[in-house]
């Protein structure tokens, strides 16, 4: 797993921000000199790279950077997974790329899904080599934008020029070859309504983008735990060596599988009893968390947001509307 840059240069960062005034896209040039990330790339199997983001929440102390991107070299060329949060962090990707894999053209780039953390770095590739399901295209270009204003009121000048670009190619088949290599493609949902997940068939990494998250509690702004349980048990099925979960470090055992599908059920029997104990949404929020998920990343932070997102259709759909008729 990448380590984390050393506090010191961290914390230089951060002061150094603060002192430059506010710091948001509008502001002066100085902040864009300060910022920058610091990305390392972790080979998990032969010629594939990992670069694990921290097992944080969006904020100026990491630029958003939280999530896992990959690269692999192919016989022709390269195949990039994911973008990051940002234009600043697709440039730092594509320079450390470029050190890493010297002299290689990428040849694809593929989008997992349609949360800010894994495409808005797409404007630093050519857009005829991004690609992705039809529906994550769809959902970019719906909720694009909205995604990119709340990064920049989280990271400021993190996000300086970061815009929407959605992926040029849409895909449907259940395998592509590139540039000598054969990835196998499978179109799964419930984490939102389109996550897509790629498995590289020379070396068995499963990337399974937002589906699985390892030491890090999963966020659920779209999630259909239902489906998104069902997709965890198809993902579960899929011969592989090693799992590269949407967050937390890379996963030769499956960990990442089971502990999601554990929280998520968790979650949702929680929740469940909650509204049928009749607690209002900040009772909810107040409500203790197994000791199993205390190491989690931000589990306090994204189980109350989980109360937010989820209540409202649980009380919907486990309390009946009731007509009352009067005289």
């Amino acid at each position: 797993m990448q380590s984390a840059a050393p506090f010191s240069r961290r914390r230089r960062q951060i002061l150094q921000w603060l002192s430059t005034g506010c710091g948001c896209a509008m502001c002066g040039s100085i902040d864009a000199q300060i910022l920058g990330y610091d990305l390392y790339a972790t080979e998990i199997a032969s010629k594939t790279w990992a670069v694990h983001g921290q097992p944080e929440y969006f904020e100026i102390g990491n630029g958003g950077n939280i999530v896992n991107v990959a690269f692999i070299e192919v016989p022709d060329g390269i195949v990039v997974i994911d973008t990051g949060p940002s234009k600043r962090y697709g440039e730092a990707l594509l320079a450390l790329i470029e050190r890493t894999v010297p002299g290689k053209e990428i040849l694809r780039v593929y989008n997992t899904h349609h949360h800010p953390d894994h495409f808005l770095g797409n404007q630093v590739f050519q857009p005829e080599t991004i690609a992705a399901p039809q529906k994550v295209i769809d959902n970019i270009n719906a909720e694009g934008d909205g995604f990119t204003d709340n990064l920049y009121r989280l990271l400021g000048d993190w996000m300086r020029g970061t815009l929407v670009v959605a992926p040029g190619v849409a895909l449907e088949a259940t395998s592509e070859e590139v540039g000598g290599r054969n990835f196998s493609l499978f179109y799964l949902d419930g984490h939102t309504s389109a996550d897509f997940v790629i498995r590289d068939d020379e070396t068995g990494v499963l990337f399974s983008g937002d589906l699985a998250f390892l030491y890090r509690a999963p966020t659920t702004p779209h999630a259909n735990i239902p489906r998104w349980t069902a997709a965890i048990e198809t993902l579960t099925e899929i011969d592989r060596d090693l799992i590269l979960p949407g967050h937390g470090p890379s996963d030769p055992k499956g960990e990442s599988l089971s502990q999601t599908s554990d929280y998520l059920s968790w979650l949702d029997g929680n929740l469940r009893d909650a509204v049928g104990q009749g607690f209002t949404m900040n009772e909810a929020m107040l409500m203790p968390i197994p000791k199993r998920f205390a190491g989690l990343g931000v589990v306090r932070t994204e189980y109350e947001r989980s109360v937010v997102h989820l209540f409202q259709d649980l009380e919907d759909e486990l309390f009946q509307v009731i007509d009352v008729v009067r005289d």
